[in-house]
């Protein structure tokens, strides 16, 4: 049998996957796109560890090209070709979450000018067809104009194209995806320990909150758990060396506008030789990364010192910038593989490996969220050996919000903007509200708003993010959201863009959910 839980049993699965953030989505997703039956156990709220705390980038690695120039790595090159390919692949499948950012890059002189012209031309060339608006030199007063405020002593610039995407909707549109393909996703289900048959994995033993436990049995077991890794492999086989080195990336949130032509900044060496980011980001400013090896257990803390570290930068950067009022910060661990050799984290690639134990569990190491899915599809090749068969090609299958092709996608959501100017509400946030439903939701916008019970169910509850209560009705019955953090974090963006709005949103927050549990809600979306 493969689950006993509650007095009800169901057939063994083909692939249990332990962990839903952005490996385990993506594994999920490609897994049920082959028929195989496909079980997801998440500790908490998919995604809402390190896959909803990123740079919200979807890039190929400008760094990590670099450095494969310089200490000729060939992993480092494999890395950011692979990572080109799927950022177009991303943007093409969810054009909605993810689009095109344009970066600049400063410089000063010719000879450096020179060197990132070249440096940036080569990224164009390896991303091939997969390649977004080519990267272009811009002299110092074009670099004001798109960057206006950046300190003057910086001559020119090279502006490169990313991608910048909704970390925590993909994942959790991924999920939601392959649960409507036939997997099992079970949320807040806590994995406490292996089943073993003649010292293979058969199974494991999850927790839920109310302390009850449950047995789910698989031919294959996926960790999936990022910087956790290291703790379920030590719980299946306590012998086995640690593999992980977790750099934490921390993030803050400004009010003020410091890209207000939509193009972003890459800072490429700060006073200790890291790279800093500075990205618009719905209205605001989105400042990181740094690089700090830490603990699991401090992944997700910002220190003092790096808020102060990074906004001591930036006004080196923007000297003219007095008022600095940051709104929101957050953290978030990386789990790198351990080098060969002592280096700091910021000069780890961040490549991946699917790892297989003897007792058979399988772990996915390392990795970063633009190539989860090249990770899903290598984790692919070790769970068919397992089961001993050859998995057929994947069936198409598109994100839930999205239509059969992009350019479908990208037809269909020019009509439902124009069916959308009829149903949101008039006022000053009507178009900010459209925005915010297609791009949160795509082509299930109207579905969304359908889950009001009245006209002001439908009504904007903040200026920071237009959500409604139908909004958050929407997100209780079919996204799997139980805590206000659930509606605020990672179903919007509030608290991510603003801390002290989603405080003060909570207590609503608070009083639907408890609502919902004891009258659940019974509409149902339409098809």
């Amino acid at each position: 049998m493969s689950v006993v839980w509650s007095g009800m049993a169901m057939e063994r699965f083909d692939l249990l996957i332990i962990g839903g953030g952005s490996s385990g989505a993506a594994l999920a997703y490609e897994a049920v796109r082959r028929g195989l039956r496909v079980a997801l156990l998440e500790a908490g709220d998919p995604g809402q560890g390190t896959s909803s705390r990123s740079t919200k980038l979807l890039h190929g690695g400008v760094r990590y090209l670099e450095l494969a120039f310089k200490q000729l790595d060939a992993a480092q090159l494999k890395l950011v070709r692979e990572a080109l390919a799927e950022r177009q692949y991303w943007i093409d499948q969810a054009p909605f979450l993810a689009q095109s950012l344009r970066i600049a890059l400063p410089t000063q002189g010719p000879l450096e000018q020179a060197y990132f012209r070249v440096g940036l031309g080569m990224y164009d060339l390896l991303a091939g067809s997969a390649g977004l608006e080519p990267s272009s030199g811009v002299d110092r007063q074009q670099l004001q104009q798109v960057l206006p405020g950046l300190n003057s002593d910086r001559h020119s610039a090279v502006l490169y194209s990313d991608g910048q995407f909704d970390d925590a909707r993909l994942n959790l549109l991924l999920l939601l995806t392959a649960q409507a393909a036939g997997a099992v996703v079970q949320r807040d289900c806590a994995v406490v320990g292996f089943e073993l048959e003649q010292g293979r994995v058969v199974g494991v033993t999850a927790r839920q909150p109310d302390g009850s436990t449950s047995h789910w049995s698989a031919r294959c077991v996926v960790n999936a758990t990022g910087i956790q890794a290291d703790s379920l492999r030590a719980l299946a086989e306590p012998n086995c060396q640690p593999r992980l080195l977790v750099s934490r990336g921390v993030h803050l949130v400004l009010e003020e506008q410091f890209c207000p032509s939509g193009v972003g900044l890459l800072i490429p060496k700060t006073s200790d030789g890291r790279v800093m980011f500075v990205l618009p980001f719905q209205g605001r400013t989105l400042v990181g990364t740094t690089d700090t090896p830490c603990r699991v257990a401090e992944a997700t803390t910002v220190s003092d010192a790096e808020e102060a570290f990074l906004l001591d930068h930036l006004r080196r950067w923007f000297p003219g910038q007095t008022s600095l009022t940051v709104t929101s910060r957050w953290a978030g661990g990386r789990p790198l593989i351990q080098p060969d050799s002592e280096r700091g984290s910021s000069k780890v690639v961040r490549e991946h490996e699917v790892e297989q134990l003897d007792c058979g569990l399988i772990s996915l190491l390392g990795g970063k969220w633009t190539t989860c899915r090249v990770l899903a599809v290598d984790a692919l090749k070790a769970i068919a050996g397992q089961l001993g068969q050859t998995l057929p090609a994947p069936d198409p299958m598109p994100l839930l919000g999205a239509a059969q092709s992009p350019e479908q996608t990208t037809a269909d959501l020019s009509d439902l903007r124009a069916r959308l100017e009829c149903v949101v509400p008039r006022g000053a946030l009507q178009h900010q509200q459209i925005d915010h439903l297609i791009a949160n939701y795509g082509l299930q916008a109207e579905q969304v708003l359908q889950q009001g019970l009245d006209a002001s169910e439908t009504t904007p509850l903040s200026p920071v993010v237009p959500i409604c209560v139908a909004e958050w009705r929407y997100n209780i019955q079919f996204e799997w959201a139980k805590t206000a953090a659930d509606l605020l974090n990672r179903r919007s963006r509030i608290g991510f863009l603003d801390q002290a709005e989603a405080e003060r949103l909570t207590p609503a927050a608070e009083s639907l959910l408890l609502a919902s549990s004891i009258s659940p809600i019974n509409h149902q979306p339409k098809p």
